[in-house]
């Protein structure tokens, strides 16, 4: 009979990688640290890289930097293409697109604006209250909670939020009922950074004009 025999190295390596091995998290522990991360933070900054892409259209990608505050504060400067702008300042809406030579300006309705699948920038993430079905899978050193809608009335089909081993959530992936797909990822996140009321005050550029965007009512949506 062959003496089969394992190099001491090598056993010793399993071994060694054997006793690193972590049970992999469960659904709820992962999504109740996540909420307690970001529902649990005062203030919020990063650097975000978005991308668009659609069946039929041209991909579009877009980066720069947000600054977030409670209650409902939130600013998106674009570096790419430079001079967008979208501030919220708790009571409006205010959006600026150089190439539209615009500023439409919208009232904040709390229960549509910061809902799923990004209420978790404000601190308003529950996974349970805003999904349907929720399953959950590892991609490397990272967790994926794969998030479908409550009701088919919702514009999109499927959220998955890409979650870091501390809990940061490094990217979200909208998919639409259009099987377009949105992708936020964020890098440089720091949390309770202290931010100046002036963060969120919006000046129309000069000779812009301010076109008001009337917000639909829930039942008008439906």
């Amino acid at each position: 009979m062959t003496d089969v025999r394992v190099c001491p190295t090598i056993l010793a390596i399993l071994v060694c990688a054997g006793a690193g091995w972590a049970e992999p998290r469960s659904l709820a522990e992962v999504s109740k640290a996540v909420e307690r991360r970001y529902n649990g933070a005062r203030s919020l900054s990063a650097h975000f890289d978005q991308r668009y892409h659609a069946p039929g259209r041209l991909s579009r990608a877009e980066s720069g930097e947000l600054v977030l505050r409670k209650p409902a504060r939130m600013r998106w400067d674009y570096a790419s293409p430079a001079g967008k702008t979208f501030v919220c300042d708790g009571k409006w809406i205010w959006f600026y697109s150089p190439a539209a030579r615009k500023v439409e300006k919208s009232a904040l309705r709390e229960t549509d604006d910061f809902r799923a699948p990004l209420a978790f920038l404000l601190g308003k993430l529950s996974f349970q209250r805003e999904f349907g079905q929720l399953t959950i899978a590892d991609s490397g050193p990272d967790t994926v909670i794969e998030a479908l809608p409550k009701t088919g009335r919702l514009p999109y089909s499927r959220v998955e939020f890409i979650i870091a081993s501390d809990n940061q959530i490094r990217r979200v992936v909208v998919t639409g009922e259009d099987r377009s797909v949105m992708e936020f990822a964020f890098t440089g996140e720091k949390l309770n950074a202290s931010v100046a009321d002036s963060a969120f005050r919006f000046i129309a550029p000069p000779g812009v004009p301010v076109v008001e965007v009337e917000t639909p009512s829930e039942e008008e949506q439906r």
